[in-house]
């Protein structure tokens, strides 16, 4: 058998073996009855989540704002969020008045912040049960209610120049109230006790990603055809 022949039966076993082996990630067979991607997927977030609790670390640095006053007027597009946003903030412990569409809030900005913490640790340890209960409403509700509430409390107080004073909240808003929300109902794994199983994720992609290239490189050069730029 020539070689170009060799070549030719070589990339054709090649890209069969590719497209069979992608088949086979396609279907439901890994833990969890799930394809590969959704597997792999899965495993990432975990990880990520993982990475991202940064709670308790924000709850030491709002101590500093204790006894800091806040005094904002806000504006919202829903009557209903009003509503729900101050039963939130009453809880916490601070003035509100609301009226339509409009809140003013008077009160002490660490109260404000750590309720929101308190709550956003609860949505990360995926346990939505006690705010649901505190303000009868989903966690999922409640945390998002914080985090519009945070963006219009830091646009106010930029502002009224108030600068340091919206560092906190903007803060608050990226380190644990959006990983909270995201990662809500995804278990959080520590990378380096997956350690060996994202070695094999990353080998085997470039793996696989050269074998199919070189299949088809194989495959164009046993029938005579020549890859070049």
């Amino acid at each position: 058998m020539s070689t170009q022949a060799n070549l030719k039966t070589r990339g054709i076993v090649m890209l069969v073996t590719f497209f069979l082996l992608l088949a086979v990630i396609f279907m439901p067979v890994f833990p969890g009855k799930i394809n590969g991607l959704d597997y792999m997927d899965n495993l990432f977030n975990e990880i990520s989540k993982g990475s991202s609790y940064f709670i308790p670390e924000s709850l030491k640095k709002i101590d500093k704002f204790a006894g800091k006053a806040l005094e904002v007027k806000l504006k919202f597009d829903d009557e209903n969020r009003v509503m729900e946003t101050a039963k939130q903030l009453t809880a916490s412990g601070v003035q509100v008045t609301a009226a339509g569409k409009e809140m003013t809030i008077k009160g002490d900005m660490a109260l404000i912040l750590k309720a929101s913490l308190i709550d956003a640790d609860f949505m990360f340890k995926n346990d939505d049960k006690p705010i649901a209960d505190k303000y009868g409403f989903s966690g999922k509700q409640a945390v998002f209610n914080w985090h519009v509430l945070f963006k219009k409390i830091g646009a106010d107080l930029t502002k009224q120049q108030k600068f340091e004073d919206a560092k906190p909240f903007a803060a608050v808003q990226q380190k644990a109230l959006e990983p909270a929300y995201n990662y809500y109902g995804v278990k959080a794994e520590n990378w380096n006790e997956q350690i060996a199983l994202i070695l094999f994720a990353l080998v085997f992609y470039v793996a696989y990603t050269l074998w199919y290239g070189f299949g088809l490189m194989w495959l164009f050069e046993g029938l005579g055809m020549k890859i070049g730029h």
